[in-house]
Parts: structure tokens; C-alpha cells; sequence
């Protein structure tokens, strides 16, 4: 593959899977023919993990001044930032890691916008630890909002059968039910038909949730959430020519979107989206920030703190994601 793009991977929380994941992934040498993968993280600990795997690989510590377009299979390049300690155990919540999630996570950024690497998977992050690390932020969607200075943008799920794209996603159910208003529900649908659209899809057809059960069944549930707060947007966008359907149950609506009825359902809350997804395998799922100036893909689970260090974590969402910011990483 000729101009293949450099995929800059964040190690996350390095107290979780994320080292692992990674070390795994890039023992599979159909992502160094497509790509350039570099590590931004802790050489130190990828180290840690590869022995924990019982994989034999060499790290090389590379810095921004180095060509990042010489990986080759076998070895794993990381541009090493140095800021774990040498004895930080697996598997235990430290501001130490979260910090140093927020970091790499930050660093990737940088070298995005400057153009040296043309797009970002990111590991797990633990939402606790980057608090304690001094970060409040709720997770990697708001921090890269943040620092590219992107106001409209949502957390999309994606997976072979089936694709979320979301309203609201890490705040309470409470707080997310009165952050719903028909602007951001437009915005959203918007954001999923561009997204779509780019990636060869054309004229997505879009499902849209209610929020109650139902969808308020004509107000039979709730207080006329859906009446307020979603049909308006969904008027909107059909009259801008999307193919847009909605509000629909729920509960019927993510059975009727991985049979083929839709090509992206438009969810309201966090739970709502993400359970379908996780339902269908968390090896398969892959979060991406759509909105973005620049590319961002994410495993679709957590640091798992509860295997963390013993070698047996599943990498197979690491090259989904990674798969996915290769497949959408700018041409060259």
C-alpha cells in the first residue's frame, strides 16, 4: 500500500488493558502493510505487557524528530514520554496513570495538527483516574473536543451489524433527558448523514429514538418528551433532504437497524445506544468522534482493571479501531 497513513495509537491508562491491546495488535502484520502505527506512550510498559503476554518484541523509543514512517512488523515504535514509574501496579486506580492518559492523549493531538501523523486510536482511559489526575473531564470525546476547540461533535459506536451515533453520553439520565433539545437532536442527525455520506453511503437512511417507551406512544408515556424535543429536528432534517425516520421505539429500532432497515440509529442517552453495541460483542465495537478536525477511533470497552497485567486481554476491538482509522484516515 503505497502513501499509507501514520495512525498515532495512545496507550491510555497504563494501568489497564490499554498496553496490552496494544502489544497484541501490533503483532498482526496486515496493520503494518496498510499503515504506519505509532505508539504514544511508555516504551517501559509496553515492555511490561509484552512479557506479560509471553510475546518476545522489541520496543524502540523513537522521539518527534524521528521519521515516523519506519515502522516495520516485528518492532513497536513509540514515541516514549517517560511518565510512569517503573513499580505502578496493574490493575489499581492512580493519578499517576490518569494523568499520563491525558497526556498522551494531548501529545497526539499536537502532532495531528502539525500533520505528522494523520489519525488517532486511542486505548482506554479510566474516567477516575484522570480525575485524580487533575483532568475533569467525563472522558476521551470531551478532551478532544476541548483541545481542537470543537463544539458540535458526538460519540458514534460502530460495529459490521450496526452503527450509533449520539444525542448525549456521559452525563446522568436525568441530565442527559434536559440537555435533549431539538437543535442538538438535528445537529446529531446532521453529523451521522455527513459522516455516512463520506464513507461512501449514499443517502443514509438514519433511525432515530424516542426517549420514552414507546417513543410516548402518542403521550401515553411521559410528558411529551418526543412531541418537544425530537420531532421538530426530524422535520428539520427531512426538509434538508435526509432520509431521517423517527421517533421510533427503541426497543425495536436497533433490531430493525442491524437487519438493514437503517444504516445508523440516532440515540438519546448514553445506555441507550451503547448496550446494543456491547450486546453484539465488545470485540467488534469501535467509538469514533464524529465532528472532529481530525480522525479519532477508540476501542469500544474499558481499562478492565480486573485482568489488567495478566496477558489475557482480547485485542480484537484495538484492530477494529484501528482498521477503522486507517479506512478513514485522509488520502494522500
Amino acid at each position: 500500500m503505497s502513501n499509507k497513513p501514520i495512525i498515532g495509537i495512545t496507550m491510555g491508562d497504563g494501568a489497564g488493558v490499554g498496553p496490552e491491546v496494544i502489544v497484541k495488535s501490533l503483532q498482526h502484520k496486515h496493520l503494518y502493510e496498510e499503515a504506519y502505527p505509532i505508539v504514544i506512550g511508555d516504551a517501559s510498559r509496553l515492555e511490561k505487557a509484552a512479557e506479560a503476554i509471553g510475546i518476545s518484541t522489541t520496543v524502540k523509543r523513537i522521539s518527534e524528530q524521528d521519521s515516523l514512517t519506519n515502522t516495520q512488523y516485528g518492532d513497536i515504535h513509540c514515541l516514549d514520554l517517560d511518565l510512569l514509574s517503573a513499580d505502578l501496579p496493574f490493575g489499581e486506580v492512580s493519578a499517576e496513570a490518569g494523568n499520563a492518559a491525558f497526556q498522551y492523549l494531548k501529545k497526539a493531538i499536537e502532532l495531528a495538527n502539525e500533520g505528522l501523523i494523520d489519525a488517532i486510536c486511542t486505548a482506554p482511559l479510566n474516567k477516575e483516574a484522570l480525575h485524580k489526575g487533575g483532568h475533569q473531564y467525563p472522558g476521551h470525546t470531551e478532551i478532544l473536543a476541548d483541545l481542537t476547540g470543537t463544539t458540535d461533535f458526538s460519540m458514534m459506536l460502530s460495529s459490521p451489524k450496526l452503527k450509533v451515533i449520539h444525542v448525549t453520553t456521559h452525563v446522568g439520565l436525568i441530565d442527559a433527558i434536559n440537555m435533549i433539545k431539538p437543535e442538538r437532536v438535528l445537529k446529531v442527525i446532521e453529523l451521522a448523514h455527513e459522516t455516512l455520506s463520506k464513507s461512501g453511503i449514499q443517502s443514509p437512511k438514519i433511525g432515530v429514538c424516542g426517549i420514552n417507551p414507546h417513543a410516548g406512544e402518542n403521550g401515553l408515556f411521559g410528558y411529551g418528551e418526543e412531541e418537544e424535543k425530537i420531532i421538530p429536528a426530524v422535520n428539520e432534517a427531512t426538509a434538508k433532504g435526509i432520509d431521517v425516520e423517527g421517533p421510533l421505539p427503541a426497543d425495536t429500532l436497533f433490531f430493525r437497524a442491524q437487519r438493514g432497515d437503517f444504516d445508523i440509529v440516532v440515540a438519546m442517552y448514553h445506555d441507550q445506544g451503547h448496550g446494543p453495541i456491547k450486546v453484539l460483542g465488545l470485540e467488534s465495537g469501535v467509538n469514533i468522534t464524529v465532528g472532529l478536525p481530525i480522525i479519532r477511533t477508540s476501542v469500544d470497552h474499558g481499562t478492565a482493571f480486573d485482568i489488567a497485567g495478566k496477558g489475557i486481554a482480547d485485542e480484537g476491538s484495538m484492530i477494529e479501531a484501528l482498521r477503522q482509522a486507517i479506512e478513514l484516515a485522509p488520502e494522500k
